[in-house]
């Protein structure tokens, strides 16, 4: 099958979209903030998942970025000016939209991801990741807590992991990732590729029809917890990014980027 890409991709797009083998690619392009969880990044990925779920040439979504910052979380410059009420809504329905889609989820990342992104990841049915690739739930440096993406990250880690890496805010490893439930599989970098286009090659064999169904009886009591907690934790997070606690550390942090 040829590739299908967008005809007119405007230079101002964040999120680019193609198709090609059943395979549609996802990839996040916005280095200037590192992928962060913008309002534009976030309509954009929501558009093109909505658009792949829609194709029925599409058996699988795969959601990569172009370079090695996979995500890094929410864009802290948005949330200092306007608050995150609205946004930490957004980024539950980002997670909930991955979660029900009805083609399997896969993310690939390469480097690092930061706390709101280690959602779209938690949030994805299968998610490779180099072994090298960092991961860190910083919310807790902030005067934060990793509320909205715990309805997904908590589903995903064992209770031992969720509270190391919540609770600490440190750095782990892709291979530590593994190990501790949040992504599928850990692979050397120079495998990452080759991992990602084998699986999502195995799992365009499935049926449009099994791979539906099979996918809602996985995520039964994910879907269930989006539902349940979802107002909660958009609310604290709005809470918590409003708190003069987190204005204060998330300035300075700004600040020393500058």
């Amino acid at each position: 099958m040829p590739d299908e890409t967008d005809a007119t991709p405007e230079s101002s797009e964040l999120v680019h979209y193609a198709v090609s083998d059943a395979v549609a690619t996802i990839t996040l392009d916005s280095p200037a903030n590192r992928n962060a969880l913008s309002r534009q990044l976030v309509t954009e990925l929501f558009g093109h998942l909505e658009r792949a779920g829609a194709d029925d040439d599409v058996r699988v979504v795969l959601v990569e970025s172009s370079g090695k910052v996979f995500c890094s979380g929410a864009d802290l410059s948005e949330a200092t000016t306007e608050g995150m009420e609205v946004g930490a809504r957004r980024i539950v329905d980002l997670q909930r939209l991955v979660v029900t889609l009805d083609k399997p989820v896969v993310t690939k990342n390469l480097g690092a991801v930061r706390a709101g992104g280690i959602g779209i990841v938690a949030a994805a049915d299968i998610a490779i990741s180099a072994e090298e690739a960092t991961f860190a739930l910083t919310e807790v440096k902030l005067g934060l807590a990793a509320a909205i993406i715990s309805l997904t990250v908590h589903h995903r880690m064992t209770p031992r992991a969720a509270a190391l890496t919540t609770l600490g805010g440190e750095v782990f490893s892709g291979a530590e990732a593994a190990s501790y439930g949040l992504v599928t599989k850990a692979v050397p970098a120079d495998r990452l590729d080759e991992e990602v286009a084998a699986t999502c090659a195995s799992l365009a064999t499935g049926a449009a029809q099994g791979l539906r169904e099979s996918k809602r009886i996985l995520n039964r009591d994910l879907v269930a917890r989006i539902d349940a907690l979802g107002d909660e934790m958009a609310t604290t997070s709005a809470r918590l990014f409003a708190s003069d606690e987190a204005r204060e550390a998330m300035t300075a942090f700004l600040s020393r980027g500058k």
